[in-house]
């Protein structure tokens, strides 16, 4: 998946993966996948998916500070 975001392009085919947690199992309503990338030029985003009942009903990317990035991989 690709996004612009704030004249910045967030793309999960060319980004770094840092770590991807997932919640369920295929095909849960309830279940969601998150997913820490970081681009090349040092930027962190999170993509996000999941089912009709969970906090991501859409595929979407937010971008995220560094900070943001290494409380959500503490956690």
């Amino acid at each position: 998946m690709k996004k612009i975001i704030c004249k910045r392009e967030y793309d999960t085919e060319t980004a770094e993966l840092i770590k991807k947690n997932a919640v369920g199992t295929f095909g849960d309503p309830a279940g969601y996948e998150e997913t820490l990338y970081k681009t090349e030029k040092g930027y962190f985003f999170l993509y996000t998916n999941g089912g009709e009942e969970s906090p991501y009903k859409e595929e979407n990317i937010k971008s995220i500070s560094a900070a943001k990035a290494e409380e959500w991989l503490n956690k």
